[in-house]
């Protein structure tokens, strides 16, 4: 068997990379990066002697096409991921969360590759108050990078119908772990209390998100390829709903230092309350998190406090 994972040296696609070399060590793993800010060539320095790795841009139909032959299947991991960035330079999102998803599915289409996993976000939904979101409910993105993402799933979703594509959808909420760039939340709070300086929390740090360790992502998306049917879309979530006001407490106190670090700040343009998902089909296919909040959030404080030299040349 061999396996296209793109954007597999960013923070989620590393990791899984790694989880396919563990468990499918049959498995030859192509690996397709533009090595942009967050996808880093350090991040698959441990596995690189078994692992084919291109730098290239899902975008560039060359680089595709030749990454692409002999392939059984794609994960595709790469993507503009940060929304404030969206916010700042939605092109880019559009650019490579849309057209590059096209380009690889019609590579895909042209080869007949067997299985082709787009790796979504629970941000598509939108916000919800009191409910969680069932993978039937109606797309409501709330920001160009969440909107792109759509966008893309959508794309994928319709060469099942279109083209008879063996093309399946994965939604998780918020990752956390090793080798995640320092612009999202858990990394800035560990980095800032690192240095005593201020951690900054959006408006009143009552957001909510659920928190998901990137280790179980992994099995999910694992699960996913061998137990999914072509169109299914599939929510991956761990019943971790914490505001990030929480977050900044937990990682403060575990790092004994003071709560006074925090800094509230305006709040970012259109920033959703919360995200829920039900995941009801993921664990019908036989998946359940095995790592517990607490225990996944020390540890991934831990990482980054010992590996100053992966982050200090970036942060």
């Amino acid at each position: 068997m061999r396996m296209l994972i793109t954007g597999g040296a960013g923070f989620i696609g590393c990791n899984f990379v790694r989880h396919m070399l563990r468990e499918h060590s049959e498995t030859e793993i192509v690996v397709l990066d533009k090595l942009t800010y967050a996808g880093r060539p350090e991040n698959l320095e441990d596995v690189k002697s078994r692992i084919k790795f291109v730098k290239g841009d899902i975008c560039d139909k060359e680089a595709v096409k030749k990454t692409m032959e002999g392939c059984d299947s794609v994960v595709n991991f790469a993507a503009e991921s940060h929304v404030d960035r969206s916010i700042a330079s939605p092109e880019d999102f559009v650019r490579t969360d849309v057209l590059g998803v096209f380009t690889l599915l019609e590579e895909a289409r042209r080869r007949d590759v067997k299985k082709f996993v787009q790796i979504s976000t629970d941000e598509v939904y939108g916000s919800t108050e009191l409910d969680s979101f069932s993978e039937k409910d109606v797309l409501d993105p709330s920001s160009p990078y969440s909107a792109s993402k759509a966008g893309g799933e959508l794309l994928a979703r319709s060469y099942v119908r279109t083209y008879g594509l063996d093309v399946m959808v994965t939604r998780s909420s918020n990752n956390y772990g090793p080798y995640q760039y320092p612009e999202k939340l858990i990394p800035v709070l560990v980095i800032k209390a690192l240095k005593n300086q201020p951690l900054p929390i959006y408006g009143k740090g009552a957001n909510v998100r659920d928190w998901l360790h990137v280790d179980d992502n992994c099995r999910a998306i694992d699960i996913v390829i061998s137990k999914g049917k072509p169109g299914d879309i599939v929510n991956v979530g761990s019943g971790n709903e914490v505001p990030n006001i929480v977050i900044a407490k937990l990682i403060l106190k575990h790092m004994k230092k003071p709560e006074s670090l925090i800094k509230f700040v305006s709040d970012r343009p259109g920033h959703d309350f919360r995200y829920s998902l039900n995941w009801d089909r993921i664990r019908q296919l036989g998946w359940k998190p095995k790592v517990k909040f607490e225990d996944g959030l020390r540890k991934t404080v831990d990482w980054y406090v010992t590996n100053e030299a992966w982050w200090k040349p970036i942060a």
